[in-house]
């Protein structure tokens, strides 16, 4: 008797485990982990994956699976045990740690489609099938009773091989091939049999006489502005042939790529590529932590380790935190390395993340570059690890599994033996302090390859400013640097931590602000649009004529937006042309490319934007940065403002002077004499890291204690307090006397979609218990949650705690 242990597709408390099912005799040889089946679940059939296959079971009786939905594993044996163990360790279902692997496309309902790859090897069975067409449906050749192992055999033997054909918008891209069904003589004589007013019927022909190869039917159609029932008619006659022809969509085109050789390295780059090609030959693990600042060669690095990995015939992962970022890495990959990179990142329509997910899964590309999810890549063979600008914190995860893709890298290099290299010029502190003890090992470029030195910065204490009569949001000094760059045909990048035209709306006779009724937030004024919007619940509104609380209407708008210091700069700086980039100019698809290649065309002197264009982007023409509100992330109530500040400074500086042109960078504040700032502008990390160290280590917070942050919502806030004090309540009795639980206390954001929110927060040293106390404390409420549209979300390591 074989048993499949399986994972059903219903992410609630009480169903998060293994059921048995038994596998039928005809699914026998077929089944294997990593698949997903069909299988029944009390009154309905729903899909599940097998994550172990056996031949015992406690229970008597088994249902059968209904249904194989592959014939080969969608997720390998490594990815099942890292499903699990990411499950486990965030605290979430194991649905849901198994479908953040996959692309949406295989959460969708959908049928399979079996294709001949090799006519000539195909088994006697098979080939009847096959005797008319190339592509049959899966469920058919089943129907017809050819076995799971006959068509696996099928495959392993690449006779055929199994595309899925997904019914849901989600399809794949089909183009219709027309050719000639005769030879060119025979098409002749064709054209002089046809009557004489056949006149685009022997366009046509003519067409295939001269050209006798298949062509796509609407570029035939377009050349000879003929239609549809032309062709037909000429198909029906037998003359001509159609074909619908899969087209794997590529979001990036290979041949227009200039393709790049390795550069020489530098004397420092040269001892930090050491011990990684150390490691690749000797196939050990290790994390590297490569500290290299702004524009000193970590990519060429980064290309030159996966280059030895490629000849070793194994594959490698590189992770970038931002879409605005991917454009130019992939041009430094596909540059390098052509066809075998895959691309995956939010950017992607659905249909072209599974294409490039496909192409990975079939083993016809070696790198893939992509965001945060493509840690998931399913490769078996990994050679390299590499997770640039590692400090960034989107590669923490927001919602379940709620997983930091460093740690799961770190989890596939262990398996894989293989390297892992955190690339920074600013890494967080966590990662510099396991450095420091050897942890992690330490790599580090202090100088660029270019030579030339870090762009000086200029620290502008905004208060002076005003002191001296200057009301604009921009220095004299910046805009002097401005107006002389543009003179000189260079360029400059603006830097502002915020979207919108302007922070919030108010009045100015009673200062009432107008706030989102759902959330507890003001709402973000939109000039474009003139339009109010909350950026946490999406709720907007026109903005009003009078206030709605005393009908004055003395309303103004306060704070500043990339949208306002956009038209500021307008009126301030005539002639200069701008180009905005944040997240209302970036939603349609392709529109990160367009804006930088613009920029990069030099049709706009300045690019002005948030932090998307802090970091990575490389143009030679760029010899000035500016930073608008530099100190406006510091006043946020996170124990981590410090060093984002720091980080986003020493980032966005970077963008200056990275070829020939000298550099210059210019701060403007109102806390000069903050340690982030000051050390920033000297592009001093250690100094600014025992500071910040000393402050942690005062205060208790990372990477002196570990963190854990429950967050408890309801539409009541009475229901929200009083469970958040019986669950501060449980942890006080369980756990050390020397763990901290901070709470219950509002959430920084107490109410968001018309949910009152309530946390506290766990700092711990040694707590070996705590994941099971938590998941007591889940069972506990299991029930509220299910029934009372109560929610707990758990956070093992917090980095967004607003």
């Amino acid at each position: 008797m074989r048993i499949a242990k399986v994972i059903v597709d219903v992410p609630v408390l009480s169903i998060n485990q293994f059921f048995d099912y038994l596998i039928p005799e005809h699914l026998k040889d077929v089944i294997e982990p990593g698949m997903r089946v069909v299988i029944p679940f009390g009154p309905r059939k729903i899909t599940g994956f097998v994550v172990e296959v056996s031949n015992e079971s406690s229970l008597d009786e088994l249902k059968p699976i209904t249904k194989a939905l592959d014939v080969t594993p969608v997720i390998t044996k490594e990815l099942i045990e890292l499903g699990l163990y990411m499950a486990e360790d965030t605290l979430s279902f194991y649905i849901t740690a198994f479908q953040a692997m996959l692309p949406q496309v295989l959460k969708s309902t959908y049928e399979k489609e079996v294709e001949v790859i090799d006519r000539g090897k195909l088994s006697k069975i098979l080939q009847p099938f096959f005797q008319y067409q190339d592509k049959v449906l899966f469920d058919d050749l089943i129907e017809q009773n050819i076995s799971y192992h006959q068509l696996r055999t099928a495959i392993q033997n690449k006779q055929i091989k199994i595309n899925y054909l997904v019914k849901s918008r989600i399809t794949k891209k089909y183009v219709t091939e027309v050719y000639p069904e005769k030879s060119k003589e025979e098409l002749i004589l064709a054209i002089d049999n046809l009557p004489k007013n056949a006149v685009r019927q022997k366009e046509i022909l003519h067409f295939f006489v001269m050209n006798h190869q298949p062509i796509e039917q609407v570029e035939l159609m377009s050349r000879l502005n003929i239609s549809s029932a032309s062709l037909q008619s000429l198909c029906d006659k037998g003359l001509l042939g159609k074909e619908k022809i899969e087209i794997m969509r590529n979001p990036y085109d290979d041949t227009s790529f200039e393709r790049t050789t390795a550069l020489p390295l530098t004397d420092e780059q040269s001892k930090a590529i050491q011990p990684i090609l150390k490691n690749i030959k000797k196939e050990k693990h290790d994390v590297f932590l490569l500290h290299g600042v702004t524009g000193s060669g970590k990519t060429e690095i980064y290309l030159q380790a996966i280059e030895k990995v490629i000849q070793q015939g194994k594959e490698a992962i590189v992770l970038v935190p931002e879409i605005s970022l991917t454009p130019q890495m992939v041009r430094r990959f596909k540059g390098r390395f052509g066809s075998k990179v895959a691309v995956l990142h939010s950017a992607l329509s659905a249909g072209e993340k599974y294409d490039e997910w496909r192409r990975i899964h079939q083993k016809e590309v070696q790198v893939v570059v992509g965001a945060r999810s493509a840690i998931f890549a399913p490769f078996e063979n990994l050679g390299i690890i590499v997770i640039d600008e590692e400090h960034e914190t989107t590669y923490k995860q927001e919602e379940q599994p709620r997983y930091h893709a460093r740690d799961i890298a770190i989890y596939r290099g262990e398996y894989h033996h293989c390297p892992v290299v955190l690339g920074s010029a600013t890494p967080t502190l966590e990662s510099y302090a396991r450095a420091q003890k050897d942890i992690y090992k330490l790599l580090t470029l202090t100088k660029r390859t270019n030579k030339k030195p870090l762009p000086n910065v200029d620290v502008v204490d905004m208060r002076k400013e005003l002191h001296a009569g200057n009301r604009t949001m921009f220095s004299r000094r910046l805009t002097e640097a401005i107006q002389e760059r543009m003179k000189r045909g260079e360029q400059i990048v603006l830097l502002l931590n915020r979207r919108g035209f302007a922070t919030f709306i108010m009045c100015r006779d009673c200062g009432h602000v107008e706030e989102c009724p759902n959330c507890d937030i003001a709402l973000t004024y939109h000039k474009s649009v003139h339009f109010l919007k909350c950026h946490y619940c999406s709720y907007g509104k026109r903005v009003p004529t009078v206030c709605s609380m005393c009908e004055s209407k003395q309303i103004r708008h306060f704070g500043t937006g990339t949208q306002r210091v956009e038209e500021a700069l307008l009126e301030h700086i005539p002639n200069v042309k701008v180009i905005r980039m944040d997240v209302d100019t970036t939603q349609r698809k392709g529109s990160h490319e367009r804006l930088l290649r613009k920029f990069s065309n030099h049709e706009a002197h300045i690019l002005l934007g948030t932090q998307m264009i802090a970091k990575g982007l490389d143009f030679p023409n760029v010899t000035l940065v500016g930073v608008l509100a530099a100190d406006s992330m510091l006043h946020l109530p996170d124990f981590r403002s410090s060093e984002k500040t720091f980080q986003l400074l020493t980032q966005v500086s970077g963008r200056a002077g990275r070829h020939d042109l000298d550099g210059e960078v210019i701060v403007q504040t109102y806390t000069p004499e903050h340690y982030s700032i000051r050390h920033a502008s000297t592009y001093n990390f250690n100094q600014f890291y025992q500071e910040e160290m000393n402050i942690r280590r005062t205060f208790r917070y990372p990477p002196y204690v570990f963190l854990a942050l429950l967050t408890i919502s309801h539409p009541k806030e009475a229901t929200v307090i009083q469970t958040t004090r019986e669950i501060v309540q449980i942890l006080s009795n369980h756990l050390t006397k020397d763990t901290m639980i901070l709470g219950p206390t509002p959430s920084p954001i107490a109410k968001i979609k018309n949910r009152y929110r309530y946390q506290c927060m766990i700092k711990y040293r040694e707590e070996p218990g705590l994941h099971d106390l938590i998941r007591k404390i889940l069972d506990q409420y299991a029930e509220k949650v299910e029934r009372d549209d109560l929610q707990i979300n758990v956070d093992m390591e917090p980095y967004q705690l607003m």
